[in-house]
């Protein structure tokens, strides 16, 4: 069901509902101040009456004139059939009764209103108590002649409005297309657009309740168009990154064909090999950069065990290490002290650090140390090999960048990976010279923004 049409049954199904339970509300008021206005006219006549019963009055019988009849032009709009007058004396004799009021019943200790069935119909009588006790007046009146003037006077309010329903409910779904046309403007301009067209919505005249809305969806195109030009940029550096590889192994392949001797063929399956694995390396870490990237923010709400990390991420590194005669060490806090606490995705903390510690022992001297060294707010990771110039530290962290006079196969991939599984736990990744002056000093540290 749309929108439209629901606020239309919610007005069609509430409107009248509301409209009833006012109703109800005025005819209780309506019949509340009726009872009040006859109660009064009863006590009236009947304080009348009693004030002719003085001590003069002879005390026979004496019935009221006969009223006029109904219809009549001296009764005019009047209708005394629902009045009634009665007055008995001491021994409960009807002393002065009108027609209707021959038929009240004596009751010679009530005073006040009683409500009592006469002949199959409800009247309201009023009885009042001379002073001296010798006589006892009734007036009484019909309950229907105040229910009718209740429910006439209920009847002018519903009938108008039943007669203007179908105009209300034609004006209410008006108001509510009306109300409805930015939602529907919205989906004509965002239907019309191409896939790649992701410019925000304008929310400058957008109805208040609609500003949420777009401004979620165009912060919702922002982070799309970031993603798009992430991969796109991805695409195209893969695409110039990959192009080089493959056409040295074609190269070698060539080689290994045509190579005339056993040694001639050997040497170029043995580079062959080199490519193969620095291609391998290379698809690797495209892989891991594209899901760091995604867009996909991990959970984190795990606390890292550091120990059970740096475990897995040294056995990784152990064959290229023990390949190099590197040695790795690792140097923890003081007991007291937790290893720099951190929630975060343990899997791919592994893959940073393991990135890290790749790039250490690849580009340090064969025989040395790679030392990694953890405190209560940092991490640090030093190698013996030679110091990058300045210009090279600010480069490090570009794609498939790697520095002159590298030996050791890379993609350039690994300090990409490193810098955005850091952003993603809040952490700050800084690039430097050991304390010795060689080498090169990695610390990881949190993020002053994310303190």
């Amino acid at each position: 069901m749309s929108l439209q049409r629901r606020l239309l049954v919610y007005l069609l199904v509430c409107a009248p509902l509301v409209w009833f339970v006012g109703l109800y509300f005025s005819i209780s008021r309506a019949r509340h101040e009726v009872n009040e206005l006859f109660d009064t006219e009863l006590i009236r006549l009947a304080r009348q009456v009693q004030s002719t019963l003085g001590p003069t009055y002879p005390g026979t019988v004496s019935p009221l004139p006969p009223a006029p009849a109904e219809g009549s032009k001296d009764a005019g709009e009047s209708d005394v059939r629902d009045l009634a007058v009665a007055v008995w004396d001491t021994q409960g004799r009807l002393m002065i009764a009108d027609r209707e009021g021959a038929e009240l019943p004596h009751r010679a200790d009530a005073s006040g209103f009683i409500d009592q069935e006469i002949n199959g119909r409800t009247w309201r009588v009023y009885y009042l108590q001379s002073f001296d006790g010798k006589w006892l007046v009734a007036a009484g009146q019909g309950t229907y002649e105040r229910d009718e003037l209740v429910y006439g006077l209920t009847l002018t309010q519903v009938v108008p409005w039943l007669l203007l329903l179908p105009i209300l409910l034609a004006v209410m779904a008006w108001a509510v297309r009306r109300a409805l046309s930015p939602m529907h403007q919205l989906t004509t301009e965002l239907a019309g657009r191409s896939a790649e067209d992701l410019r925000p919505v304008p929310g400058d005249r957008a109805p208040a309740e609609l500003k949420p809305l777009l401004g979620a969806m165009n912060g919702l195109f922002a982070r799309i168009e970031q993603l798009l030009v992430r991969e796109r940029r991805f695409t195209a550096d893969a695409a110039h990154e990959m192009r080089t590889p493959l056409a040295v192994l074609r190269a070698q392949w060539d080689v290994v064909r045509r190579s005339g001797s056993a040694a001639e063929r050997a040497e170029a399956e043995a580079k062959l090999g080199s490519g193969l694995d620095r291609m391998g390396r290379l698809v690797t870490q495209m892989l891991s950069l594209s899901r760091v990237e995604s867009g996909v923010q991990p959970a984190l709400a795990t606390e890292v065990r550091w120990p059970q990390i740096v475990e897995q991420a040294m056995s990784d590194c152990l064959s290229l290490a023990e390949r190099r005669r590197i040695e790795l060490a690792c140097e923890w806090p003081p007991r007291e002290t937790h290893p720099l606490p951190l929630l975060g995705d343990e899997h791919l903390l592994t893959v940073m650090l393991r990135n890290l510690l790749d790039n250490a022992v690849r580009y340090a001297p064969t025989g040395t140390t790679v030392l990694l060294r953890f405190g209560g707010e940092h991490l640090e990771l030093d190698n013996d090999g030679p110091p990058l110039s300045p210009e090279q530290l600010a480069r490090l962290g570009e794609r498939f960048y790697r520095p002159a006079g590298q030996t050791e196969g890379g993609s350039g991939l690994g300090v990409s990976i490193v810098r955005r599984i850091a952003e993603l736990h809040g952490l700050e990744l800084i690039f430097g010279t050991s304390s010795n002056g060689q080498g090169v000093k990695v610390t990881l540290q949190f993020d002053a923004a994310h303190r």
